[in-house]
């Protein structure tokens, strides 16, 4: 279904390209897996460039996927916001420029703790979330316009915060990225260990999930009646169990205010190596939205039909 494209398997690339269709292409640093070469497949991603570990890729290997998957109707990158994936795909667009292919992009942001600025957050285990809504109007037969549109308006939409319970192992320093000391918890941190609001001893999950949603629900409204879509997303070493366990107090906690759920995701699906903790995702849907996230796919790490 898919095959690499370079030697050194900087761009994992969709095997049978669905011609007239708007080239997707994610990507970023390798560490997260399956995020992001477990999303390239059937009605999801058409590529994935990936870095080293923690590591943006490199400009050529961005513009080689453009070159690779373009098929007339212009390509869209999606990834995280991080300065150094910003300047390197930026890079590679321009190369593509000069191509003459269009390449729009859309930085997912949906971090609430990272910046008082949405626009300057950086993107977490959202990134799911808005890939899936891309990719999915990609599938459709939409133009490079009106996917860029989804992709943002599920990006305006989906808010994320996560808790770590230890650092993630870095395999060329054989060691933790940061120290943290046995029965600590830090709430907030992202997935390359950058620090969240505060650290101190680990709590009971519901207390944990009852202080990530008010972070959430004092960023952004979410009516009664309203729908959501939710992501418990665990960094790699959180049991399934846990997972299970904070998606049960989630949805207490929404049903409690009134706002349903659509559809609730559990499990692995942007990770930080073996770090302990979990994220908490939540994409506010309307009837588009829902259908673009339903929308089937089939690939190693995610399958709808």
């Amino acid at each position: 279904q898919v095959k690499l494209l370079d030697h050194d398997g900087r761009v994992l690339v969709k095997k049978d390209l669905v011609k007239d269709k708007v080239g997707v292409i994610i990507g970023g640093g390798s560490g997260h897996e399956p995020l992001f070469l477990g999303y390239v497949g059937e009605n999801f991603a058409d590529a994935a460039v990936i870095g080293n570990i923690n590591t943006s890729p490199s400009p050529e290997p961005c513009y080689n996927a453009v070159k690779a998957v373009d098929q007339g109707k212009g390509c869209i990158y999606l990834y995280g916001n991080y300065a150094g994936d910003v300047m390197n795909f930026d890079m590679g667009a321009e190369m593509a420029a000069d191509d003459g292919i269009r390449v729009e992009t859309v930085l997912i942001t949906d971090d609430v703790v990272s910046s008082d600025n949405i626009e300057d957050r950086r993107g977490i285990a959202g990134d799911l979330l808005v890939m899936k809504v891309a990719t999915a109007a990609a599938a459709k037969g939409l133009d490079l316009d009106e996917v860029v549109r989804v992709s943002r308006k599920c990006n305006d939409n989906t808010r994320s915060m996560g808790v770590a319970l230890s650092s993630s192992t870095i395999p060329v320093k054989g060691g933790p990225i940061f120290e943290m000391e046995d029965g600590d918890m830090e709430i907030g941190m992202g997935i390359h260990g950058e620090p969240g609001v505060r650290r101190g001893k680990i709590e009971p999950a519901n207390q944990v999930v009852d202080e990530i949603m008010e972070f959430i629900f004092n960023d952004f409204e979410i009516k009664e009646g309203e729908e959501v879509y939710t992501l418990v997303n665990g960094l790699g070493g959180l049991p399934l169990m846990d997972q299970y366990i904070i998606n049960n107090r989630l949805e207490e906690v929404l049903t409690e205010r009134g706002i349903q759920i659509h559809k609730a995701l559990v499990g692995n699906y942007a990770t930080s190596m073996d770090m302990i903790g979990m994220g908490i995702t939540i994409c506010k849907v309307d009837d588009e939205l829902k259908e673009l996230l339903d929308y089937s796919v089939d690939t190693p790490y995610m399958m709808i039909k």
